[in-house]
């Protein structure tokens, strides 16, 4: 026998010895409590942030053919709707990415490709900024030419109520 009266048992430690468990470094490392879980993004919110990115730039009139404008004009009459701010905008929303098509009519007299490469800038950093959603390409369409004219007729017509 040994001085402490145990036959080849390692010594232990004060904490051991008392009953009490030690813990050991085993515990799990976890992420940054903001990337546990998932967060979807629906269609209709990429629509409205490219929309709006999309009208803040300066030569856009308007988002959207001549046809759907109209009907967004007509339905914008009736009490209790809003404007749509998607009109003139498609996206696909895959989990990471996500593709976005628009139709606009720009102002005459600004240069469509300086337009377009403006509002592309704009959508894409509006998009990944509040979505986090990488934009591989922003497709655009320019549908119509707005001229200083057509302005005067529209506003000189009256509107039906």
């Amino acid at each position: 026998m040994t001085e402490s009266g145990h036959w080849n048992r390692p010594e232990a430690s004060g904490a051991e010895s008392m009953g009490q468990s030690v813990r050991k470094n085993t515990e799990v490392k976890r992420g940054d409590p903001g990337t546990r879980g998932r967060t979807t993004i629906a269609d209709s919110v990429v629509e409205k942030i490219a929309g709006m990115a999309a009208r803040d730039v300066a030569g856009v009139h308007a988002l959207g053919s001549g046809i759907s404008r109209a009907f967004g004009a007509a339905r914008e009459r009736v009490p209790g709707t809003t404007k749509s701010v998607s009109r003139g905008v498609k996206v696909e929303v895959g989990e990471t990415q996500t593709a976005i098509d628009l139709e606009i009519v720009v102002l005459y007299g600004v240069s469509i490709t300086d337009l377009a490469g403006a509002v592309r800038e704009s959508v894409i950093s509006a998009v990944e900024w509040m979505t986090g959603l990488e934009v591989v390409e922003v497709n655009i369409a320019v549908s119509d030419v707005e001229l200083p004219d057509e302005e005067e007729e529209e506003e000189a017509q009256p509107r039906l109520r």
